[in-house]
């Protein structure tokens, strides 16, 4: 028998990759899982969006639009999908992503095990390493891959069962506060590094150091009102991480430091707005420079 999932896209202003996603979505490469429907949440998009979905979804009748009148932040926008949907097997994609053909089947395969709650894949950017700025995202999300690898952590495009009504609409790390409440319920997460997702990370510097300050101010927030700590937050595994990186690519050992250096301001600058301003970026400003995964 086969799994059947409900897949929640959630977008603002996502006209230059809206359709590939949808695309995307439709060829996946499915076997033991059915997609019983597509949810767009657009938020107060002022694009082509909405129209871009609109008709997408005359031809293909799974596609639903529904639309937010303002941003509310993605948690609202996930507890929107979440209430609409028919299954309990939810797959949840930001709207700047393309999932690789098998890995909607990946995700959702991982609950014919019982104790699995959650699953996630391997997100891998699109961005050219060659400066920089490249390198830095290709480092974290190597880095990523690499903490999964110890302790599963999901992010991007995820895969869940629908234990709980909805998540804190405040929370600006939407993926993390699922993970902690499928921990709260005894279930297990998994990490499904063969299920890739392509993604775009920051293009410039403002965009990064904007991006990584409101991550750290996120996972704050959630140690604080969800009583959990993602694995990045751990000291111990973030050394031995970088020692690994640093074994395998010795020759990048002036740029890793350069980028570590790099993550810590921006961690001081999250911690800032957290501590200090009292600052909960979940509606934030957007990245530009990550958009238009494919062109």
């Amino acid at each position: 028998m086969k799994l059947h999932c409900s897949i929640g896209i959630f977008a603002h202003n996502e006209e230059a990759n809206i359709l590939h996603l949808l695309k995307a979505i439709s060829a996946q490469k499915l076997s033991d899982v059915y997609i019983e429907e597509v949810i767009v949440v657009s938020s107060a998009s002022t694009d082509a969006t909405d129209d871009l979905v609109r008709e997408y979804a005359l031809e293909n009748p799974r596609v639903k639009l529904y639309t937010q009148a303002r941003r509310e932040g993605k948690s609202s926008a996930i507890n929107l999908f979440m209430a609409e949907a028919k299954s309990d097997l939810l797959v949840v994609i930001s709207g700047d992503v393309i999932p690789a053909e098998h890995t909607i089947e990946l995700l959702v395969s991982a609950f014919q095990n019982p104790e699995i709650g959650a699953s996630g894949g391997r997100p891998m950017p699109v961005n050219p390493d060659t400066n920089l700025i490249g390198y830095a995202v290709h480092l974290l999300w190597r880095l990523h891959h690499r903490m999964a690898m110890i302790s599963p952590k999901l992010g991007e495009m995820i895969a869940f069962r629908k234990v709980m009504e909805g998540i804190p609409k405040e929370s600006a790390v939407d993926e993390a506060s699922i993970e902690a409440i499928i921990r709260q319920e005894g279930l297990q997460l998994k990490y499904i590094p063969q299920a890739v997702i392509h993604n775009k990370g920051p293009e410039n510097l403002p965009d990064f150091i904007k991006q990584r300050r409101r991550i750290q101010n996120g996972h704050l927030w959630l140690i604080k009102r969800q009583n959990y700590q993602v694995v990045s937050q751990d000291k111990s595994t973030l050394i031995s991480i970088l020692k690994q990186e640093i074994k395998e690519r010795p020759q990048d050992f002036v740029k890793l430091t350069l980028v570590v250096a790099l993550e810590a301001y921006c961690r001081l600058l999250g911690s800032w707005d957290f501590y200090i301003r009292g600052k909960n970026p979940f509606v934030w400003d957007i990245s530009r420079s990550t958009k238009a995964v494919k062109s």
